[in-house]
């Protein structure tokens, strides 16, 4: 190589790999994609399926118990209002991808995020790789996730994984360790197990932290799915793609509207679910 004016070419190392990977274990991206296809075409099936009345109703009634009458009736109207720019089935696609990659970032980030809290090994470990998640442009993560998994549903919400799940991690560490250290060992000194002082004492205190960083990959999983319908995967990002293929600009408008009322409302809803949680178990632990 020249020192002088060198030349790395580490994009194509990276596409050997992807070329050994889907040669080599093409059978494990066939079962991630069956896997979240069902799971993606399940919850779309439910949220598309019923009248959008009914489904309007149940998002309300959601929002009234979680947060108050106001919250359910600005539900009611944003939701009324996603209808009548002609965008429900893209929204409830949207909806539908997002749980989907919330659910899946979640059940990796805080596990993860908890055994980083208790390990400073594996702290040491994952802290560069969040930073390279996080600071990575987040249309790079479609390029070798289309590659793998061609076009459609599949890559974005791979895409939208990679791209929510380091703040759950991050967060979930912080909140573990920021848990009162003599709290901890009163529970030690008390002959509690190790599994029952999380259990028992650093979640719930730990709670509303977590819960922030649950908001945090809600919200950056709503962001990324718009960019992934640049992959295919449909919904209010398939119509914003198309809207500046064709410079649409009703089309882009009224889509990127509804993305904003569907952001706060689970912004909110998560909000609310996270003071609630945090407050219940908070009752719970000084009754035990």
């Amino acid at each position: 190589m020249d020192v002088l004016n060198p030349r790395i070419p580490v994009g194509d190392w990276i596409n050997d790999i992807l070329d050994w990977l889907t040669t080599h274990i093409a059978w494990l991206f066939d079962f991630i994609k069956i896997v979240l296809d069902g799971f993606y075409d399940g919850l779309n099936y439910v949220l598309s399926t019923p009248s959008y009345l009914i489904i309007i109703v149940v998002l309300a009634v959601l929002a009234y118990f979680v947060r108050g009458w106001k919250f359910a009736l600005a539900t009611v109207v944003g939701f009324y209002l996603i209808r009548g720019f002609n965008q429900w089935e893209n929204a409830m696609s949207t909806i539908a991808l997002v749980l989907v990659a919330v659910v899946i970032a979640l059940a990796i980030a805080i596990p993860l995020g908890i055994w980083a809290a208790r390990s400073t090994t594996v702290s040491r470990i994952v802290k560069p790789i969040l930073d390279l998640m996080q600071t990575l442009p987040a249309l790079v993560y479609l390029i070798p996730a289309i590659t793998i998994f061609s076009v459609g549903t599949t890559p974005g919400a791979i895409a939208t994984i990679i791209f929510a799940l380091p703040p759950g991690v991050r967060l979930t560490e912080l909140a573990i360790r920021g848990v009162d250290k003599e709290v901890v060992e009163a529970g030690h000194a008390f002959g509690a197990s190790p599994s029952r002082i999380l259990r028992q004492i650093q979640l719930p205190l730990a709670l509303p932290t977590i819960m922030a960083g649950v908001n945090q990959v809600i919200m950056l999983s709503l962001s990324m799915v718009v960019l992934a319908g640049m992959a295919g995967s449909g919904g209010l990002g398939g119509a914003v793609v198309g809207s500046l293929s064709s410079l649409d600009v009703p089309l882009g408008m009224e889509a990127g509207l509804a993305v904003v009322f569907i952001a706060i409302y689970l912004d909110r809803l998560s909000n609310a679910l996270g003071t609630r949680s945090s407050s219940l178990r908070s009752r719970e632990t000084a009754d035990a």
